[in-house]
């Protein structure tokens, strides 16, 4: 029960949302009207662990920092989480308007990653309903391992991350989305875990200012082994709009902050209380039209 209530979550988002009319969203509405689809479905190209719909146009270089402190309930001795520390450099660069590349460093098992994401079918206010976009992923962990016996080689190291991410903005006030994946590990550490994981993330953005929204994000693994200590994702938070800026300020139950981490790794329970406080931040640079 407890794996399902985000979904319910989610759910009560989209029957609560309210339609706001503000300067933003004329703002949008002119640059629909120009441009014939519709415009900003999510404020950033996260939606808080995961991708989310958007993409950097065309020349737009998008730097950014994530980061995700220890458990709250580590306790006093620990700073609640604050004395430890997880963080992510990337960079997200546009191809085009609905391609971009991207590559970042996790210091979560030290690992490096790269990722390609093309929107090839975009939502329109009077025809396609949804949006949906390909990604696809490559992580390696280069944390060592201390065997005597030697370090496994570059190609048991490596994982991918393969995504269809299907978003419809309701409206001005809601957006939602979900994002079958595949999670293909070259190497596992038991040999009953598969090397392929089977998962689906569902989320959503329910505006409740000009420059805030809530966020809330769940990843559900089908193919899990029993008693296996990895738990399901789950991600609550806000995102905060300064120009240039988008700040997301959140809570989740996990530490990494690619896919092959946040949906197969996490092993803190968001509902006994597994939680780290953290943070993206994100900042764009126009280097091209």
């Amino acid at each position: 029960m407890k794996r399902l209530l985000p979904f319910i979550f989610v759910a009560l988002v989209v029957n609560s949302s309210i339609a706001q009319e503000d300067l933003l969203d004329l703002i949008d509405k002119e640059s629909e009207e120009e441009s014939g689809y519709t415009e900003q479905t999510f404020k950033g190209t996260r939606l808080i662990n995961g991708h989310s719909i958007e993409t950097r146009q065309k020349g737009v270089l998008d730097v950014i920092i994530g980061h995700r402190f220890g458990r709250l309930n580590s306790g006093a001795y620990e700073l609640f989480g604050l004395d430890e520390s997880n963080v992510r450099l990337g960079v997200d660069f546009g191809l085009t308007d609905n391609m971009n590349i991207g590559l970042g460093r996790n210091s979560f098992e030290k690992t490096y990653d790269g990722f390609l994401k093309y929107k090839f079918l975009r939502q329109q206010p009077d025809g396609v309903p949804i949006s949906i976009a390909g990604f696809s992923s490559i992580a390696l962990k280069t944390l060592k391992t201390g065997d005597p016996a030697g370090e496994p080689d570059a190609n048991s190291r490596l994982t991918y991350s393969y995504q269809a991410i299907i978003a419809r903005k309701f409206s001005p006030s809601f957006s939602s989305q979900i994002s079958p994946t595949l999670v293909h590990r070259n190497s596992v550490i038991a040999e009953q875990d598969p090397n392929d994981i089977f998962a689906l993330g569902a989320g959503g953005r329910l505006k409740l200012t000009k420059r805030l929204s809530l966020n809330a994000e769940y990843y559900y693994q089908f193919n899990t082994v029993d008693n296996s200590p990895m738990k399901n994702s789950v991600a609550i938070g806000f995102d905060i709009e300064t120009g240039g800026h988008v700040f997301q300020l959140h809570f989740t139950n996990s530490r990494a902050m690619i896919e092959k981490g946040f949906i197969t790794e996490t092993t803190g329970d968001f509902f006994d209380g597994d939680v780290h406080f953290g943070f993206n931040i994100s900042r764009t640079f126009q280097l091209y039209e």
